[in-house]
């Protein structure tokens, strides 16, 4: 992996990711009220905020991938910590396939971003 496919792969991962996040704060009712009967809005407002806040590092990833190869296995733990719960409940059938679907890309994320950690080298 070269610095700049790991520049492109951590700036789409971000921009993919707010694309997707932001939206839902304008839609509590449709997304998570059905299927909750959210009694605790907190936690739904407080994934997307910290969610957010994570592309925002994955973006600085994408400025300098050598500089800040350090943190990119949290960004495969972010992204595994998502796909993972998300793939078992879809196994015991508590999430639709369409959810579970929409989080493979999540999978993918994961997988481009372990390759990009172990293909640059350490800054000296």
């Amino acid at each position: 992996m070269t610095p700049n496919t790991a520049r492109f792969l951590f700036r789409g991962a971000a921009i993919y990711g707010l694309i997707v996040l932001l939206p839902l704060y304008l839609l509590e009712r449709q997304v998570a009220a059905p299927a909750a009967a959210l009694a605790h809005p907190e936690y739904y407002y407080g994934f997307i905020g910290a969610a957010a806040a994570w592309q925002l590092v994955y973006w600085t990833i994408g400025g300098d991938p050598v500089r800040y190869r350090a943190f990119m296995p949290l960004g495969v733990v972010a992204k595994f910590g998502f796909w993972i719960p998300t793939f078992l409940l879809w196994l015991n059938g508590r999430t639709p396939t369409s959810t579970f679907a929409v989080t493979n890309v999540d999978l993918l994320l994961g997988i481009g971003f372990f390759v990009a950690w172990r293909g640059l080298k350490a800054p000296a």
